[in-house]
C-alpha cells in the first residue's frame, strides 16, 4: 500500500516539476512545438505547477487531519501536557 502512496505523489510530483520547466523554457526562449507561443507556453507550465502542488499541499493536508496533527497546539493542549507530565 504505501508503494501506491508514493505513485500517488509521484505523479503530480512530475506534473510540478515539468509545469516548472515550461516555465523555465517560456522565460529563455525554448519553446515546444505544441505550443504556440511563449505566454501559452508559460501559463500552461503555471497551471502544472499549481495543480501539481495543490495536490500534494491537499494530500498532506487530508492525512494530518485524519490523524489529528497540529503543527501549533494549542495552549490548553500545552497545559494538559505540562500537567500530565508532573
Amino acid at each position: 500500500m504505501k508503494i501506491i502512496a508514493f505513485i500517488l505523489l509521484l505523479i503530480p510530483g512530475l506534473v510540478a516539476v515539468f509545469g516548472i520547466k515550461l516555465m523555465r523554457d517560456a522565460l529563455f526562449a525554448e519553446y515546444y512545438s505544441f505550443l504556440i507561443n511563449s505566454g501559452i507556453q508559460f501559463s500552461a507550465g503555471l497551471v502544472l505547477f499549481i495543480l501539481g502542488f495543490a495536490f500534494i499541499g491537499g494530500f498532506i493536508v487530508y492525512r494530518d487531519r485524519k490523524n489529528k496533527y497540529q503543527a501549533i497546539p494549542d495552549n490548553k493542549q500545552k497545559e494538559l501536557k505540562s500537567k500530565e507530565k508532573f
